[in-house]
């Protein structure tokens, strides 16, 4: 019986945990995806290229850095996030799909590890919401 009760009471703290991991695995995501936005809108950590270029307006790369940013800025304090994350979702599909799928079918063949798994994590998000340390989570309670 106290085997029984040592297992509940592990699977009750293991529990309580998934809220924090949910929100350090959104805040980390987004933190590390507005970085790649600030890399193509303000040519930070070396910019496109690594020669500090930054996209140009209105381009492609800025409609993503634009995305990139300001969603992962948005993600990262948990506001909209199931809205939010299911756009980028889609950049992220969408960046797959167009450049690297072409380039072979494999993820570490063609260089999209990074696009497969941000898109797999925001679709995660748009089911899981934010979990704890969130703006929407404050909004919900009110």
């Amino acid at each position: 019986m106290l085997r029984s009760q040592n297992k509940q009471m592990a699977r009750k703290t293991v529990g309580s945990m998934a809220d924090y991991a949910l929100a350090m695995l959104r805040i980390v995501a987004a933190f590390t995806f507005c970085c790649h936005g600030a890399q193509k809108l303000f040519g930070a950590f070396g910019g496109m290229g690594g020669h500090g270029a930054k996209a140009h307006a209105f381009s492609l790369f800025w409609i993503a850095g634009v995305l990139e940013f300001f969603g992962g800025l948005l993600i990262g304090v948990g506001l909209g996030t199931r809205v939010v994350a299911f756009i980028l979702c889609g950049e992220m599909a969408v960046a797959y799909f167009r450049t690297h799928l072409p380039a072979g079918f494999f993820p570490l063949q063609n260089g999209g590890e990074l696009a497969v798994l941000y898109c797999f994590i925001y679709l995660y998000l748009v089911f899981a919401g934010p979990g704890a340390f969130s703006l929407d989570g404050l909004r919900g309670r009110r």
